[in-house]
């Protein structure tokens, strides 16, 4: 848990920016709240290529994905230094790299099922808190570092991190545990997560009690189940969030995330 803890906090105070495409008359499933913008489709082009136009397109066209990308995720410099595209094309020239963003394109040529699954489930998520906006999604290549970042609004899904439980690199960096949840249907919940932790944020978090940090995750965790309609997450935590929702049906979704009396909570005998 205190692995969860330190992402959740690392990943809340991590601001990202990103793109998404309104679905438009182009054909397209007109069911579709919203498309992820495939980011990292650029990044293959010039990491793999080394192909000019596409680092041009990537800092014309997303500027701030890109500086959030070197200069927050993988720290290879700032986005102002004369020769931050050459490191950073020869930062992700290593053999290791190379093979994990061609999985990444391989795994991952098409996302229209994770398309479909964003979209049913913010309208469900605006159903239950309608004054929470939507946000804009995008796919990264982040060199196996955070899994989500969040902020203002954005949330940057780093598809290199979700390759499946039994892809032979992660056995050398992460443990069972960690892995089960590194796979493609974890990608919806784990955006759902850390989006509404960075909405919905208890205040002062690093210097509260113990027990009020992981009730303020069972809460948003069980409302991530609900969203998903199935039990995604389960802790003693969420069981207590579940107890008390149970036995306090007018609280509304939004009252839950901003409660701040946790002695409300019954933590006991789970």
């Amino acid at each position: 848990m205190k692995y969860l803890y330190y992402i959740l906090v690392v990943v809340l105070f991590t601001c990202v920016g990103c793109q998404f495409r309104l679905t438009s008359d182009d054909g397209r499933d007109s069911s579709l709240l919203f498309e992820i913008d495939r980011y990292d489709r650029l990044e293959y082009r010039y990491l793999t290529t080394g192909d000019f136009s596409a680092l041009q397109q990537m800092n014309t066209e997303y500027p701030i994905e890109t500086r959030t990308l070197i200069e927050d995720v993988v720290k290879i410099g700032e986005i102002t230094d004369p020769d931050i595209n050459t490191k950073f094309l020869k930062f992700y020239q290593d053999t290791t790299l190379q093979s994990v963003i061609a999985a990444v394109e391989s795994e991952y040529a098409n996302t229209e099922d994770l398309d479909h699954q964003f979209s049913s489930a913010f309208k469900r998520l605006r159903q239950l808190l309608p004054n929470v906006a939507i946000p804009r999604v995008y796919a990264q290549i982040s060199a196996l570092d955070q899994s989500i970042v969040v902020g203002n609004g954005t949330i940057g899904i780093s598809l290199d991190k979700y390759l499946g439980p039994n892809y032979p690199l992660y056995a050398k960096f992460y443990s069972p545990t960690q892995r089960k949840q590194m796979s493609r249907e974890y990608i919806l919940p784990d955006c759902m997560t850390f989006y509404l932790m960075s909405v919905y944020p208890l205040q002062h978090f690093e210097s509260r009690p113990q027990v009020e940090r992981d009730l303020q995750i069972g809460k948003i965790q069980w409302l991530v189940n609900q969203v998903m309609s199935k039990r995604i997450y389960h802790s003693r935590y969420e069981e207590a969030v579940d107890e008390y929702m149970k036995k306090n049906s007018k609280i509304s979704y939004e009252e839950l995330l901003r409660m701040t009396d946790f002695s409300k909570f019954n933590t006991t005998g789970y």
